[in-house]
């Protein structure tokens, strides 16, 4: 039986990579970069969509001092075994790395500053679906995993900044590594049991992102509302409360065993 799903995610993953590689190819379109919102405070241009990054340090501050920080002898540690921490790890330094990114990006907005904000991002998507992997299918599977993954997330960038530069921009890579986590997740937690409680916490964080980047879409009608505020961000608001979100479940997750002993002594009780 698990022999089967495991083939069924196989196939899963080769038939979406067919399915992109079939798609037509697709440039970044200039008009990317003109945001609604290009007002400039204290000096500093773009000013709310370069300073809402902030949040993403903070959050990513946060995660890596949860998951490093000593722990009293007794208490609760956060994982069944300490190697899962590391794809958490990599994934809030993504996170963290990402407020440096996306500040410099949105200072002058363009193809090259682009790239800089996309390289920390695709680091946090492949490193939070091999933490997954970790979780639910194999531990020393999604460790493995984790390197390749961060090396394929990369090469994604810099293979769509090379078409650009050559006049041919290609996205699909980065567009796929993006969607394959927001889609693989899902699968995965049908697929396979949960080491731990709060499984509906991994379908929030990407359900958050998700709602991010429709404020993305959105980023002029929202400012017209009344020129308070963007989309783009409020998306950047919003992905970091997704990224939040993923540490809230670590703090407040425990492993599925340790909760059915609970449930069964209560009802002893």
């Amino acid at each position: 039986m698990r022999q089967t799903r495991l083939w069924i995610l196989a196939a899963f993953t080769l038939s979406t990579m067919a399915i992109v590689s079939f798609l037509p190819r697709y440039p970044q379109n200039p008009a990317y970069h003109q945001f609604a919102d290009d007002r400039t405070f204290f000096g500093i241009p773009n000013c709310l969509n370069v300073i809402s990054n902030v949040l993403f340090l903070l959050v990513g501050a946060l995660g890596l001092a949860f998951l490093f920080r000593r722990r009293d002898s007794g208490e609760r540690a956060p994982f069944i075994h300490p190697q899962e921490r590391w794809p958490y790890s990599v994934f809030f330094l993504g996170v963290a790395l990402t407020s440096v990114g996306s500040a410099y990006y949105h200072l002058a907005p363009g193809n090259g500053t682009l790239i800089w904000d996309r390289l920390p991002m695709t680091v946090a998507f492949v490193s939070f679906f091999a933490a997954v992997v970790v979780e639910r299918i194999s531990l020393k599977a999604g460790l493995w995993l984790l390197w390749p993954l961060i090396l394929v997330g990369i090469s994604s960038v810099e293979y769509w900044n090379l078409t650009e530069l050559h006049g041919r921009g290609d996205l699909r890579p980065y567009g796929y590594v993006q969607a394959y986590p927001l889609l693989g997740v899902p699968l995965i937690i049908v697929l396979f049991p949960a080491s731990y409680t709060r499984t509906a916490d991994l379908l929030a964080v990407g359900g958050i992102y998700i709602l991010a980047n429709v404020f993305e879409l959105f980023d002029r009608s929202i400012y017209d509302l009344g020129h308070i505020v963007s989309g783009h961000t409020l998306k950047h608001l919003v992905a970091a409360l997704s990224a939040y979100w993923a540490l809230r479940m670590l703090r407040l997750r425990v492993p599925c065993g340790e909760a059915s002993k609970k449930v069964f002594s209560l009802k002893v009780v």
